[in-house]
């Protein structure tokens, strides 16, 4: 077993409070707790089914659905990956344009999900498509900053520092090869495609959320 998870930008430190970063991670928090009360009942209501979007029915699910998760490790993970990247580009965003950057950013991929497989009956739900916007954006803005990362390997582990470029690229190269192979066989329980839309939707159109003034905080390591 392998793994990469980043810990956080060690090339700068945000000049501001990541509020709204915070915010987000709490209303995951207490969906998901509202998730475990509901149980499947209202994970069917508030998640996002494919088929019901096509036909005009729930759409607004196409938001609730982004706040919602289908485990305690998918949570985790999840806020983990926001928590490494959300807080710079909040910092170089705004707080509004950052928070409409990632409710856009998750809508866009909800929906690169949805139209994929547009009769399909299984629900969507996660993070990890907006968290991909934003880590799309953080590659054309921070592309050499360096990701403080988690290594383990098997036994081994360690931690590093990975090029943000190299990081997030890879990262992406796997979304790809993996939608691949679950278009092939028709199954698999990750929204790959969500997690591309998304993505590409962070590279193309995250800069420009970004305040330019913001781009000159203080680098740590010049």
């Amino acid at each position: 077993m392998a793994a990469m998870i980043p810990l956080g930008d060690a090339s700068r430190r945000p000049r501001i409070r990541a509020g709204i970063t915070i915010f987000i991670i709490a209303i995951n928090t207490y969906v998901f707790l509202l998730e475990l009360a509901g149980g499947n009942r209202f994970v069917r209501a508030w998640s996002a089914v494919p088929t019901r979007i096509t036909h005009g029915h729930h759409t607004i699910t196409l938001l609730t659905s982004m706040f919602m998760h289908a485990s305690w490790m998918h949570i985790i993970g999840n806020m983990i990956f926001l928590w490494a990247f959300g807080p710079a580009m909040e910092d170089a965003m705004g707080h509004f344009s950052y928070l409409i950057f990632y409710l856009a950013g998750g809508l866009i991929a909800m929906m690169s999900q949805v139209l994929g497989d547009p009769n399909s009956a299984i629900p969507c739900l996660g993070a990890s498509g907006a968290i991909a916007a934003v880590m799309g954006a953080f590659i054309v803005t921070y592309p050499r900053d360096r990701i403080r990362t988690f290594i383990f390997l098997f036994i081994f582990f360690r931690i590093t520092y990975i090029p943000a470029a190299f990081l997030i690229g890879f990262w992406f190269l796997l979304q790809v090869l993996n939608y691949g192979i679950v278009a092939d066989v028709r199954t698999g329980g990750v929204a790959y495609l969500a997690h591309i839309g998304g993505f590409l939707f962070g590279v193309v159109l995250g800069r420009l959320f970004v305040d330019r003034r913001r781009l000159a905080f203080r680098s740590l390591y010049g």
